[in-house]
């Protein structure tokens, strides 16, 4: 059956790394180089936090955060914050170009094909609140911070697969890792298994590829489907 219309604002990436690439625009998405950004650009022209999308009733904001090169909205700098209207196009520094659409009802046929993102994932995190939801349902009590670190790892690779002394580093410090032994990161993905389990035991998030790491299966949560 088909996908309903989301009736959400969304931005889409074009004309840059994150070319086709696409996200429903919450309450605020911050854009920028920084790995607690909601959008991420991994460009040394980009600033850690660069830009922030603002949503409130009928209206959805663009702002720039003080950065080094710019924002840009149809080709014109962001010196406050500025409104958006369907198919406004938004540009970070010289790297990456979206556009706005008010919602996928409005949305060019060439691009209705890509996938939204992670937040219509099954799995979602919230980076600022290090919440963590699984089909809908936020998991409580919370993550402890070693299995935290590890699933925003593999969040974040968006189904890369990451290799294990890079997840050991990460989760450790690289002061600590040395130390640290295949059985300790073994132990910490069976907890983290055991706690994604209580929400949703039918499928296998956290999957092991023999001799390379481990990677994120983050299918399209079902529960918005028709």
């Amino acid at each position: 059956m088909e996908q309903k219309s989301t009736e959400l604002p969304l931005l889409i990436g074009q004309k840059g790394p994150l070319n086709g690439q696409r996200w429903i625009i919450g309450s605020e998405m911050t854009i920028g180089r920084d790995p607690e950004c909601d959008i991420i650009i991994t460009d040394r022209q980009v600033s850690r936090f660069h830009a922030r999308l603002i949503s409130s009733p009928g209206n959805i904001e663009i702002e720039d955060l003080n950065s080094k090169n710019g924002t840009y909205c149809n080709g014109n700098p962001v010196v406050e914050k500025e409104a958006l209207q369907d198919g406004f196009v938004i540009q970070i520094a010289l790297v990456q170009e979206f556009v706005f659409l008010s919602s996928d009802a409005t949305m060019p046929l060439e691009i209705m094909d890509f996938p939204i993102l992670q937040e219509e994932s099954s799995l979602r995190i919230d980076k600022k609140s290090r919440r963590v939801w699984i089909q809908g349902e936020e998991l409580i009590p919370s993550l402890s911070a070693q299995q935290y670190k590890l699933l925003k790892i593999l969040y974040d690779a968006k189904e890369r697969v990451v290799a294990r002394q890079e997840i050991i580093t990460s989760v450790w410090g690289e002061k600590e890792a040395m130390g640290v032994s295949d059985q300790a990161l073994d132990a910490l993905v069976r907890r983290l298994r055991d706690r994604i389990r209580e929400l949703d035991v039918n499928h296998e998030y956290i999957v092991t590829v023999r001799g390379h790491g481990l990677r994120l299966d983050n299918p399209f949560n079902q529960q918005t489907k028709v």
